[in-house]
């Protein structure tokens, strides 16, 4: 592998060219005030085609709201020696808005190179996952190495605001494009020296609480319902119990326990004098897949009785993201393993299987019985103000996905 290592060293102009050109291609869905991610796709396809790369099979979403009212989708396939199974890479096309501009220290669409890092809006998050397993392709292809099977790498729309309209539409339109036996990796999440490797995902369940009193005057609070201490009395509650009886903790994960946490508050009366009929907060739950999310929510209601009946308050509670957790991908599986060899190789550090809070897509390819890998080396700048990352992420990263596609040394 040395001769492709070489030639990803040499890559690293083209690299900040990429992304470069890349960054300067907004692609915003339309929840974020954007028209898709069609401008985006199209220019990684003239790429392609310039680098004699394979063609590329598109599986579009109709979008009435994005350009041309598609999301586009697009499926890159290489040929490998033995044509049993594939090892699919996926990334999203998608990137989120920069956020307060104030907070950039450059414009967010053009690309800035300072100390080793490359800054703007996308270059991590996931323009990086984007990039490496192309890059990998196209030194291997130079170097005349064979792949030991099919590499597929699927490009996709949607992932900042659902994935409605990209990997979920993939899966569902192309039931048999992933088969079980196949291999998954979505560099779409890591850390700084790409040691962990995310095999499991927390339950998420998002609590919108809404308590109606009666409002008053702050003077005369005898003759109103006080809405905004019942949610506070509610809160601790909650804080309190949710901790007690779901408190296991997996050392897989990071943080090991479950964790419920208060989160927004949504304004209520507009001066200090007056005692509010309404209060709206929320709870954001992270719960370790060994409990049911069904369990946390009759602890819920319980508390929410009881609050009910001890002030005389009504409480709603619904639930804007409730997702069970998916089933693991074994960290004996063989994309662990061949990831993790791949790692050792290039980087020669151990990777450890690690479950995290956060959801990925990584969780529909679980759903269907296919095991995924989460994996890059990144700072996590996702979403934040002057996101960068390091170019020497993108080569080491590069040389890990040429290892797992050709399985040499491996």
């Amino acid at each position: 592998m040395d001769k492709v290592f070489s030639v990803i060293d040499g890559q690293q102009e083209a690299m900040i060219d990429f992304q470069t050109r890349l960054t300067a291609i907004q692609a915003l869905s339309p929840e974020n005030g954007g028209k898709g991610e069609l401008a985006r796709a199209r220019w990684i396809q003239s790429w392609l085609d310039q680098h004699n790369f394979p063609p590329v099979e598109y599986i579009n979403a109709p979008d009435p709201r994005a350009d041309e009212q598609i999301r586009p989708n697009m499926i890159l396939r290489v040929p490998g020696e033995n044509r049993s199974k594939t090892v699919w890479v996926m990334a999203h096309l998608d990137t989120v808005p920069p956020g307060d501009l104030k907070l950039w220290e450059s414009d967010p669409y053009k690309v800035i190179v300072k100390e080793g890092k490359i800054i703007g809006r996308g270059v991590e998050d996931n323009q990086q996952g984007i990039l490496c397993p192309i890059f990998a392709l196209r030194a291997l292809m130079e170097c005349k190495i064979p792949l030991a099977y099919d590499v597929g790498i699927m490009l996709v729309a949607d992932e900042e605001t659902g994935s409605h309209y990209g990997i979920d539409y993939v899966l569902s339109q192309k039931k048999d494009l992933v088969r079980s036996d196949d291999l998954v990796i979505v560099p779409d999440a890591g850390n700084p020296d790409g040691s962990t490797i995310e095999v499991a995902e927390k339950s998420i369940l998002w609590c919108r609480f809404a308590i109606s009193g009666k409002q008053v005057h702050a003077s005369t609070p005898h003759q109103g319902i006080n809405a905004h201490r019942a949610a506070a009395r509610l809160a601790v509650i909650l804080d309190e119990e949710l901790h007690r009886a779901f408190s296991a903790k997996d050392s897989m994960f990071d943080p090991p326990e479950s964790t419920f946490e208060p989160t927004k508050h949504d304004a209520n009366v507009e001066n200090i004098n007056t005692i509010p009929g309404e209060e709206i907060f929320y709870f954001d739950c992270r719960v370790l897949p060994q409990y049911s999310l069904s369990a946390v929510e009759e602890l819920i209601k319980k508390a929410m009785a009881r609050v009910e009946k001890d002030t005389g308050v009504k409480i709603e509670v619904t639930y804007p993201n409730r997702a069970e957790a998916a089933p693991p991908t074994s960290p004996d599986s063989e994309v662990v393993k061949i990831l993790s060899r791949a790692i050792k190789m290039v980087k020669g550090v151990d990777a450890q299987p690690i479950g995290i809070g956060g959801g990925t897509v990584a969780a529909l390819f679980r759903r269907r019985g296919i095991p995924a890998a989460v994996w890059s080396t990144i700072d996590d700048m996702a979403h934040a103000p002057n996101e960068y990352c390091k170019i020497k992420n993108l080569l080491s990263d590069t040389k890990v996905f040429a290892a797992v596609f050709s399985g040499k040394d491996l």
